[in-house]
């Protein structure tokens, strides 16, 4: 890629959420008159307005969904995280779906309070993108990888370097929903795709790969520099 075109950083609400937030606004409304009434009116009604607020915030927050353009000039090599979330995983392990050999895995936990919007990891074209059932373990446990339900996404950068990023559903996530698709050109500012209430995204990198983070770091999609590639 060149040189790259700053933009405005904006925010708004994920469109993959406007189901749930109009639910869950009309339930904690009718909730809040429900046990407004069960008093007898001794509590103020603007307690209860107030807690359910709270509440409501705490969803909003959840499906935020910034617009976020990492501020450098030249992305080559780059490997930025492609999640909100905390570094649960850097080891080397044995990929014998795809590679064959062993990789470098970054893991990235997203818990409830995060941004739940996933990125691109690296700037390239989507070769492989592809869905497989599975269980719903917590998604910190070293198991989930594979035996979770996951939606694989296989990357080529432009200097000709395969990488596998994984978005995986945990114990309370039970939808992944992935936007890239075989052929197309991706960037890092673009959105890869949405994972609702909390999971997991690996990213596996040759093995001669700089890593740029520790464990217990916490990260922030598209601007947290994880790796870099050997070019």
């Amino acid at each position: 890629m060149g040189k790259r075109i700053r933009k405005l950083k904006k925010q708004r609400l994920h469109s993959e959420g406007n189901d749930t937030l109009i639910f869950s606004l009309f339930f904690l409304i009718a909730v809040a008159v429900i046990l407004w009434r069960s008093f007898d009116s001794k509590v103020p009604f603007w307690c209860f307005v107030g807690v359910f607020s709270v509440l409501y915030g705490i969803v909003l927050n959840f499906f935020r969904c910034p617009i976020r353009f990492l501020d450098i000039d030249d992305t080559k090599g780059i490997v930025v995280a492609p999640a909100d979330g905390r570094v649960v995983v850097v080891e080397e392990v044995d990929e014998d779906e795809y590679f064959h050999d062993r990789r470098l895995m970054v893991s990235i936990f997203m818990s409830l309070f995060n941004v739940h919007a996933n990125w691109f990891p690296v700037d390239g074209r989507v070769t492989m993108v592809k869905h497989q059932d599975g269980n719903f373990h917590k998604a910190w446990l070293p198991k989930a990888s594979e035996e979770n339900e996951h939606a694989d996404i296989m990357i080529e950068t432009p200097e000709g370097i395969s990488i596998l990023c994984r978005q995986i559903a945990g114990a309370v996530a039970r939808r992944i929903v992935t936007y890239a698709k075989v052929g197309e050109e991706c960037d890092i500012d673009d959105h890869l795709g949405f994972i609702k209430f909390g999971s997991r995204v690996d990213v596996y990198l040759p093995l001669d790969t700089e890593v740029c983070v520790k464990m217990g770091q916490s990260t922030t999609g598209d601007q947290t520099i994880i790796a870099k590639l050997r070019t």
